[in-house]
C-alpha cells in the first residue's frame, strides 16, 4: 500500500466528528494557505484528518481538540516541508522521543529552548502517547521558571523523524524509525514517573547536562543562558 492508500484508509478509519467538521474545514483552509507553495489542498485536508483521527482517540482532550489537531497537522506539514527540501531549515532540529511523550522527552525539550533559544528548533513525540503533561515535569520546570510552552503528548510520526538532525530517545526502546543521515542519541535515564521528588530533580539536572553538551555541539559558538 502506497501513501496515498493509506492516507485514504486514515480518512474511512476517522471517527465521526460531526460537531468538529466546520472547525475542522477552517483547520485546513488555514493551513492550506500557510503551505500553499509546497502541498495541495488535499495533501493538507488529509494530514489534518488523519491527525484528527489520531488526536479524538485520546477523549480527555475535549474542548481542547481542534487547538491540538491544528498545531499537530501544523508540525507534521512543517516538518514533511524541511524534510523534502520544500521550505527552509535555518536551524538544527533536535527531536526528544520517550514512550508517553508526557516526562522525560517535555522535560528535555523545555530545557533545550530555554538553553538555544531560537538557535535550535525542537520538536517531541511518543510511541504511545499520553495523556497530558506529567505534573511532576511541570513542578521540574516550574522550581526554574519554566514551563512546556504549547507542548502536548503526541504520535511520533515519520515526518519528525526525517525533518531531525538529532533524535534523542529515551525509553521508548526500538519504536523510533532509522533513517539515514540522523544522528542518534539514546539517554538512559530513570522514568520520573514513581519517582520521589528528589529523584526526579536528579534526572532533571542529569538532562540538563546532557542539553547543556548538545548545544555545545550544535551551537559551539553560544554563550550559557544565566
Amino acid at each position: 500500500m502506497d501513501s496515498n492508500d493509506e492516507r485514504l484508509s486514515y480518512r474511512r478509519a476517522a471517527p465521526a466528528l460531526l460537531d468538529l467538521e466546520a472547525v475542522l474545514d477552517r483547520i485546513i483552509s488555514r493551513l492550506a494557505a500557510r503551505y500553499s507553495r509546497s502541498f495541495s489542498r488535499e495533501t493538507v485536508e488529509s494530514y489534518v484528518e488523519e491527525c484528527s483521527w489520531q488526536l479524538a482517540a485520546r477523549a480527555r482532550l475535549g474542548l481542547h481538540l481542534p487547538v491540538l489537531i491544528e498545531r499537530f497537522a501544523d508540525q507534521r506539514l512543517g516538518a514533511l516541508a524541511r524534510g523534502l527540501g520544500l521550505s527552509p531549515k535555518p536551524v538544527p532540529e533536535v527531536l526528544f522521543v520517550c514512550t508517553e511523550n508526557a516526562g522525560r522527552s517535555q522535560l528535555a525539550a523545555a530545557l533545550l529552548r530555554h538553553r538555544a533559544g531560537a538557535g535550535v528548533r525542537v520538536l517531541t513525540a511518543g510511541s504511545e502517547p499520553g495523556e497530558g503533561i506529567a505534573p511532576v515535569v511541570l513542578r521540574l520546570l516550574g522550581e526554574q521558571g519554566l514551563d512546556v510552552g504549547e507542548e502536548f503528548p503526541k504520535p511520533l510520526t515519520a515526518e519528525v523523524v526525517t525533518a531531525a538532525d538529532v533524535v534523542v530517545t529515551l525509553g521508548c526502546g526500538d519504536a523510533c524509525p532509522v533513517r539515514p543521515g540522523r544522528r542518534y542519541l539514546d539517554w538512559e535515564l530513570p522514568d520520573l514517573i514513581g519517582l520521589d521528588i528528589e529523584s526526579a530533580r536528579s534526572v532533571r539536572d542529569a538532562l540538563a547536562v546532557r542539553v547543556d553538551t548538545l548545544v555545545g555541539e550544535l551551537l559551539p559558538d553560544s554563550a550559557p543562558t544565566t
